[in-house]
């Protein structure tokens, strides 16, 4: 089986990205950017080097990963399009989007990278690196982030370092500009519903559908980040709080919280605070304090995305 595909044009690809391409095709890991978080991929179409991400992440296995692709045509031989899916994928790829599917007859992700379920995880990132990674590549690439499970996600090569060690590859694509994971929206027969909440608002696809996506909660653990633990620091969380208690460290939005130590977004601003929200609750679990007080932030938008991340990673640890 080739490595890449033999029409490729590799003359202005970074030499990095294409020995990650390489770490790849070896059936090894390697972490990569994307405009959400960083990811830590495999060849999403062995199952011996999806399990290397499972061992990797101390992920359970009857969670599902998301599998990246360079494009829609690509989505499209890996999972059954509704009509509605198909408006979604021209809509919004690439970006912060993963269609769960139907996996088509013929699809190359193997079933451990579905967790054995009938449906498929799909997404079309945006950053350039991701781009070229997997256009290199050739094949799809299951990539959950690249952290602990059910830890704080990262958002800068430092983070993936700090969480998995300096042994797994990284391409180094600075800061992730969106900073929470994608919106991931299941489209399964006359079905559109929302799973999980992500960098892409339900108000933009809703406009896309004409219509409103169902939001009542799914059954059992149907994609990513549906644990209800997740994300979590060290430290406990107390949500929508008005003031400090002793001890605690404050992470505030727009001003509202009184000597907080970290603002997510000091104007108010959604996507700011989206960018922002990994990184400041690292540096605030850094400094040792047993518990974070977290402001109150609007429902709307990216705070929905933004106040899922932080319930789960408020919610009791198992």
């Amino acid at each position: 089986m080739a490595v890449f595909p033999t029409s490729f044009d590799f003359s202005d690809v970074p030499p990095d990205v294409i020995a990650a391409a390489r770490v790849l095709a070896a059936g090894d890991v390697v972490a990569f950017p994307t405009e959400t978080v960083y990811g830590l991929g495999a060849d999403a179409t062995s199952p011996e080097a999806v399990a290397k991400i499972y061992a990797a992440k101390g992920r359970p296995q009857f969670n599902p990963l998301i599998s990246h692709v360079f494009s829609l045509e690509a989505a499209e031989r890996e999972g059954i399009f509704t009509p509605a899916a198909r408006r979604l994928g021209a809509a919004f790829w690439p970006g912060p989007l993963t269609l769960i599917l139907p996996r088509a007859r013929g699809g190359t992700v193997c079933d451990l990278a579905c967790a054995g379920l009938a449906t498929v995880g799909l997404r079309v990132p945006s950053h350039p690196i991701a781009l070229e990674l997997l256009r290199a590549f050739g094949r799809p690439v299951a990539a959950p982030s690249a952290n602990r499970s059910g830890r704080i996600s990262p958002t800068q090569a430092a983070d993936v370092v700090a969480d998995l060690g300096a042994t797994v590859p990284i391409l180094d694509g600075g800061p992730c500009a969106v900073g929470v994971e994608s919106t991931i929206v299941a489209c399964l027969e006359d079905s559109v519903r929302l799973l999980r909440p992500g960098g892409l608002s339900v108000e933009e696809i809703e406009a896309v559908l004409g219509h409103p996506l169902d939001q009542t909660p799914a059954a059992g653990i149907q994609a990513p980040g549906m644990l209800a633990s997740h994300y979590a620091p060290n430290a406990v969380l107390r949500l929508n709080a008005s003031e400090l208690r002793a001890g605690e460290l404050g992470l505030d939005f727009g001003g509202a919280l009184a000597n907080a130590s970290l603002d997510l977004s000091p104007q108010g601003d959604l996507q700011e605070a989206a960018a922002n929200l990994y990184r400041f609750l690292r540096a605030l679990d850094a400094r040792g304090a047993a518990t974070i007080a977290v402001a109150a932030l609007p429902e709307t938008g990216l705070g929905a995305a933004i106040n899922d991340r932080l319930r789960r990673a408020a919610a009791p640890r198992g």
